[in-house]
C-alpha cells in the first residue's frame, strides 16, 4: 500500500495531501527543526510564537502524499494553540483528525515529531535569551511572572539586559524644586567622566528639562539604530532627556502619570546605554511619578543623593525625600545643601544670604549622611547659562573643590567601595 494511494485516504486526508495548508518556510519565526523518518521522508516545521501561543505554523517535506496530508494536518492543528500544548501532540491525534483507516502511521509519527521539536527549539531560544550577557547569569527577568504576557516579559528582559550592563545607579532628588538639584546632577556626572568613568546622565524630569540647556545641547536632536535609541554624547558623557525629543524649548509636556512611566521605560529599555560604570538619574522635584517609576523599573538603585538649601521651607521636605527613599529601600548616600552663603566675586567673602545649617542639621535628625554645603557662587550661573559644566570649566575655583569633597564619596562607591556612612 503505497504512501501516493489517494484512494485509500478519507476525504479529509485527501485535501490535506492534494493541497496542503501551510505548506512553505516562514520568513520569521521563532522555532524550527527539520527531521528525516525511517521511510526516508523529510519534514522540516517553523513556528512563530506570539503571547505563548502559535501565531504561524509552516512546513515542507520531500515525502509522499501522506507526508503532506500528515503535515499539514498537524500545523493545521497546532495553530493557536499555547506552545505547550502544540508540543505534547501525538501521532494519534494526527490520524483521528485526518480520518479512520489512514494507511501511513508512521508519516504522522514524523510530523509528530517534527512540531514537537520546533517547539522545543523555540522555547530553546527564549531560555537563551533570558540570560544576561554581560554577566552570562540569569537575572531576575528569566522566567516569566504569574498572569504575565510575553510582550510584557519581553519588555522586562530586555529592561533588565540594559540594567545589568549599567553597574552604578544613582538618583538626585530634592523634595522641592530651585534648589540646584540638577546642577548637582550635571557636576557630579561630568566629575565622574573626567575620573575615567564610563558615564551616563538621564533627565527624567518631564515638565521641566533643563539638562541639554546646562550642557549646551539644546539643538540636538536623537537618532537610533538596530540596537536601540542613541543617547547624546558629551566628551564621554552620554545624555538622555525629553528635552531631546521637542521641537521647541517653548513646547509644553502635558502628561499623566501612565505617559510618563512609559517615557521613562522607553529612556532605560529602549536608549543604548552600553557599559557604564554609573547611571546618575537627574529626577523632578518631590516624591511623586517620575521619581517612583525610576525606582519600581531599576528596583536595585545603589543610592540617593538629596538636594537641599538651607531654609526651613525647603528643608522641611528633605524629610518627605528621606522617608521617601526609605520606604522604598533606596539607600540614601546623603544630603547636599546648596546655595548657604553668598561668595562675593571680588574679594570672595561669604555672606549669609539664606539661614544657613538647615540641611546638615535635618541630616542629622533624620541619622543620614551630611555630603557638604555649596555656596551660592556667581560663576555656577554663569557656567548653566553658558552651556559649560561648572566642576570642568572652572575647576580651579574654591567651589569647584567643594563640590570635589562632595562628590568624594560616590565616587569611591563608583570605584568598587561603598561610602561607610550609606544608610
Amino acid at each position: 500500500m503505497g504512501c501516493n494511494n489517494l484512494k485509500m485516504f478519507t476525504p479529509i486526508a485527501s485535501e490535506h495531501a492534494m493541497k496542503p495548508h501551510n505548506y512553505g518556510p516562514l520568513s520569521k519565526f521563532d522555532g524550527h527543526a527539520r527531521i528525516t523518518g525511517p521511510c526516508g521522508d523529510t519534514m522540516e516545521f517553523w513556528v512563530a510564537v506570539r503571547e505563548g501561543k502559535l501565531e504561524r505554523v509552516a512546513f515542507i517535506t520531500d515525502g509522499c502524499g501522506s507526508s503532506r496530508a500528515c503535515g499539514s494536518m498537524a500545523t493545521t492543528l497546532a495553530e493557536g494553540m499555547r506552545i505547550e500544548k502544540a508540543a505534547s501532540l501525538r501521532q494519534r491525534d494526527v490520524l483521528d483528525a485526518l480520518g479512520d483507516h489512514f494507511p501511513e502511521e508512521h508519516c504522522a509519527l514524523l510530523a509528530a515529531n517534527t512540531l514537537k521539536a520546533a517547539c522545543e527549539d523555540a522555547r530553546q531560544h527564549r531560555e537563551e535569551a533570558t540570560t544576561c550577557t554581560t554577566c552570562a547569569k540569569q537575572c531576575a527577568a528569566s522566567t516569566p511572572k504569574k498572569g504575565e504576557s510575553d510582550r510584557d516579559f519581553t519588555n522586562r528582559q530586555k529592561l533588565q539586559s540594559r540594567l545589568c550592563r549599567i553597574r552604578h545607579k544613582i538618583v538626585v532628588l530634592s523634595g522641592k524644586g530651585g534648589v540646584g538639584k540638577s546642577t548637582v546632577a550635571v557636576n557630579l556626572a561630568m566629575a565622574l567622566t573626567l575620573m575615567g568613568k564610563k558615564v551616563g546622565l538621564l533627565d527624567v524630569d518631564i515638565h521641566g528639562p533643563s539638562i541639554p540647556t546646562m550642557l549646551g545641547l539644546e539643538d540636538k536632536t536623537i537618532g537610533g539604530d538596530k540596537d536601540g535609541i542613541l543617547p547624546i554624547s558629551l566628551g564621554g558623557l552620554k545624555v538622555m532627556s525629553v528635552g531631546f525629543l521637542l521641537k521647541s524649548q517653548d513646547d509644553a509636556v502635558i502628561w499623566r502619570g501612565p505617559m510618563k512611566m512609559n517615557v521613562i521605560r522607553q529612556f532605560l529599555q529602549d536608549v543604548d546605554w552600553g557599559d557604564l560604570d554609573c547611571l546618575i538619574i537627574d529626577s523632578p522635584p518631590g516624591t511623586g511619578d517620575e521619581p517612583l517609576s525610576v525606582c519600581k523599573l531599576i528596583g536595585n538603585l545603589d543610592g540617593a543623593v538629596i538636594v537641599t538649601t538651607p531654609q526651613k521651607v525647603a528643608v522641611v521636605d528633605v524629610r518627605k525625600s528621606i522617608t521617601f527613599c526609605r520606604k522604598l529601600q533606596v539607600p540614601i548616600l546623603g544630603v547636599v545643601e546648596n546655595m548657604n552663603g553668598f561668595v562675593c566675586p571680588k574679594c570672595g567673602e561669604v555672606t549669609r544670604i539664606l539661614s544657613a545649617g538647615g540641611g546638615k542639621r535635618i541630616a542629622e535628625d533624620m541619622e543620614v549622611p551630611f555630603l557638604g554645603s555649596i555656596p551660592i557662587d556667581p560663576m555656577i550661573a554663569e557656567a548653566c547659562d553658558s552651556g559649560q559644566v561648572f566642576i570642568q570649566s572652572y575647576a580651579a575655583s574654591s567651589t569647584a573643590k567643594i563640590m570635589r569633597t562632595i562628590i568624594e564619596p560616590i565616587a569611591l562607591l563608583v570605584e568598587g567601595e561603598a561610602p561607610h556612612d550609606a544608610v
